[in-house]
């Protein structure tokens, strides 16, 4: 944690809607005047898209069923808490970037699915945001959560995340839904031991539950929308947080535990605009009294 160089990340699993949280808070960056250095966790992986099927096709061979881009293996975990720990001593580090899809690989005349050079972040930026799937894992060998000023946890119930992975996979990337299921499976083991327990790291936690059936998931013929849907929002530490003015803020909301309030799930964006815009605020104003 760094006074001077704050850190903030944004943590969940893929389909969780970690895009959301970001988007959320490039808004309030703009409108703050906040120079953020956005960093986003595909970035660490440890293989290209090429790389990582052929390393899939191998653990496989050798009766490996749970290799996936959630655990160790396929991670570069080392190069992110050095980031993270690096920025927060000094404001620097050194990033890269995945490039998903042709108009992002044009950009830099480079095949679809691979790595950018690591190359070193623009300088004087006022803190980095990070969005990805490890930004609080623990293992016995890191510790990325501990470099975070604010860690903040997306995870819906998980029916609702396959759900959510079911439709994005299919109609954005043409997967088939035997494909993802695979993937969904495979991927499991790492889920419990190493996004899960991210989530006792978070500072703060945005659980959406749909309120319609969503028994199975598989056969879901939509994603349920924000207004089917209730937010759960849990503080690790309740301290300093206006709960009565976010209840007056956000309407039929209610807390459920003395560190949980419960809103209409449509409310999600404003919510985090409520919670999120003075926790910017703090960290800017200890920044400056660190820099005087």
């Amino acid at each position: 944690m760094s006074a001077k160089h704050p850190v903030v990340a944004i943590t969940g699993s893929s389909g969780a809607g970690t895009s959301t949280v970001t988007t959320t808070f490039q808004q309030i960056f703009r409108r703050e005047g906040v120079n953020a250095a956005i960093v986003y966790g595909d970035a660490f992986h440890r293989y290209d898209r090429e790389e990582m099927h052929e390393k899939m096709a191998e653990a496989h061979a050798k009766g490996i069923a749970n290799f996936s881009h959630f655990g160790p293996e396929a991670n570069l975990f080392e190069e992110l808490e050095t980031l993270f720990r690096v920025y927060s001593e000094s404001g620097a580090g050194r990033v890269r970037k995945y490039l998903h899809d042709e108009e992002e690989a044009v950009l830099y005349r480079q095949t679809v699915g691979t790595f950018t050079p690591w190359e070193d972040l623009p300088a004087g930026t006022d803190l980095l945001f990070y969005e990805g799937l490890h930004g609080a894992v623990v293992t016995e060998t890191v510790d990325v959560a501990r470099h975070a000023d604010l860690l903040i946890g997306v995870v819906p119930v998980i029916n609702l995340e396959w759900i959510q992975k079911l439709h994005r996979d299919r109609s954005v990337r043409g997967y088939s839904q035997e494909a993802i299921v695979d993937t969904i499976l495979r991927r499991m083991p790492d889920y419990i031991n190493y996004i899960c327990p991210q989530f006792s790291q978070t500072h703060v936690n945005f659980q959406r539950v749909p309120t319609v059936d969503t028994s199975n998931p598989f056969i879901a013929r939509d994603v349920p929308s924000a207004d089917e849907s209730m937010l759960i929002i849990r503080f690790r530490n309740p301290r300093g947080i206006d709960f009565p003015y976010l209840l007056t803020m956000l309407p039929s909301s209610f807390m459920s535990r003395p560190n949980t309030i419960v809103c209409p799930g449509a409310k999600m964006p404003l919510a985090m605009q409520l919670i999120f815009t003075p926790m910017v605020w703090q960290l800017m104003e200890r920044k400056r009294r660190a820099g005087a």
